[in-house]
């Protein structure tokens, strides 16, 4: 008897009821391992789970990068990187809006999370934007879009998440999403460009600044581009591991907030509280994606996800465009982490048989997650941005982002020609 489909239904009612993912995807798991080996075997394996994971080394290196990120969120480096990102493209029509996107991909680089840059950079670029007239389709979208490269940029624990689920290199995962990540960042300023034309909006530009200006706009910020060349150089020439950069990165990123003056006790506390919170939170949906990785090994679904995905062909291509149309609408009614967490056990063991790179996979599904992060119903950035922009409808903000996900759609297409977009660096 196949009990997956059974298992799989109640997965996704639980989700649709609300239930938090790491309850939905460990009680499923338990049960569906209780359903096919009985109760005594599925408890031991459920406590051998979380047991032995939570002593894993490899973990260590989340609530270390979530610190991090907290400490970089809390120095008020955002409100810098927007500043000399504009003093590069204020010449150029829809310059805010670009300044926006590369403050976002910047921030992202020592944030690690797409909410929380979504959210910092709502709030210091959309007044400006507003301020010259730019329309609230394109402020809003330019945002929800930047913010989404929170999880795709290194280091971002998405991609965190998927090396231990997969037992993939995670700084070759943090190495491979770096050109992913700049090809995000240009698409993005295209798209800027083609709602320009679209919507045919006059906006302002300003003089071009001298270059020793614009280079001297660059000071604020020197500090974030040396924590990031930092992290990732000692990933690249292997200096240290991905969970001694983490340390280094969090260390780096503490004394990053005392130079820029903003170091408090009880910013402290708040930011040792933050990563806490997270990372428990953190581990248990992780450990939930675990248990179910095992009712999924038992129960026989990746051979049967497998079969089904033959049917349109036995290609790399076929298999990959069917994952990606089943990512898509998965995308419509999950938000990405979901996602991730929910396909991720099912898939992996499927792409590696057919010979598909993991660590190029990894890039791809975090790539075509993004697009979740922006596509309505759920659309997580733009629900950060409607809670903070109160003014302006969900209707405005999913048209702005038209042409945004097309550009996101184009670089799948670019990873799936050219594997050695992501491969390249390591």
């Amino acid at each position: 008897m196949e009990y997956w489909p059974v298992g799989l239904i109640i997965l996704f009612a639980l989700l649709f009821a609300g239930v938090p993912i790491a309850f939905a995807l460990t009680g499923v798991g338990l049960f569906g391992v209780v359903a096919i080996i009985g109760w005594m075997p599925a408890l031991s394996l459920l406590s051998s789970t979380f047991f032995d994971n939570s002593r894993e080394y490899t973990l260590s290196v989340l609530p270390l990068f979530l610190m991090m990120g907290n400490f970089v969120v809390q120095s008020g480096v955002a409100e810098e990187l927007y500043k000399s990102a504009y003093a590069w493209l204020r010449h150029r029509k829809g310059g805010l809006a670009m300044a926006t996107i590369v403050a976002c991909g910047a921030f992202a680089s020592v944030c690690g999370s797409s909410l929380a840059t979504a959210a910092t950079m709502t709030r210091i670029s959309l007044p400006s934007m507003r301020r010259f007239g730019y329309p609230d389709h394109l402020a809003t979208a330019s945002i929800a879009a930047g913010g989404t490269l929170g999880i795709l940029i290194p280091p971002s624990v998405i991609l965190v998440f998927y090396g231990i689920i997969t037992q993939q290199d995670i700084g070759k995962l943090f190495l491979a999403g770096i050109i992913p990540g700049i090809l995000g960042v240009i698409g993005y300023a295209i798209a800027v460009k083609l709602s320009l034309v679209f919507s045919k909006e006059d906006l302002p530009v300003e003089e071009k600044l001298p270059l020793g200006a614009r280079i001297g706009a660059l000071k604020g910020v020197a500090g974030a581009l040396l924590l990031f060349v930092f992290v990732m150089g000692g990933i690249y020439f292997g200096v240290f591991t991905p969970t001694e950069s983490a340390g280094m990165g969090a260390g780096g990123a503490f004394l990053l907030t005392v130079l820029q003056g903003k170091l408090s006790w009880r910013m402290s506390i708040q930011v040792l509280y933050d990563t806490m919170k997270t990372t428990a939170l953190m581990f248990f949906i992780l450990f939930g994606a675990l248990t179910f990785t095992n009712y999924v090994n038992m129960s026989g679904m990746t051979s049967d996800i497998q079969n089904f995905i033959s049917y349109f062909g036995d290609s790399r291509w076929s298999m990959l465009l069917v994952i990606l149309v089943i990512y898509l609408l998965l995308g419509c009614v999950l938000e990405g982490l979901s996602m991730i967490m929910l396909t991720v056990p099912v898939f992996y063991p499927i792409v590696s048989a057919a010979g598909i790179d993991l660590i190029w996979f990894g890039i791809f599904v975090v790539v075509v997650t993004e697009i979740s992060f922006i596509t309505p119903p759920v659309g997580m950035n733009a629900f950060v941005l409607r809670s903070v922009v109160k003014d302006v409808s969900l209707g405005t903000i999913f048209c702005g982002l038209v042409p945004f996900v097309a550009m996101d759609v184009v670089r799948v297409a670019l990873l799936m020609l050219w594997p050695g977009l992501v491969l390249i660096l390591i």
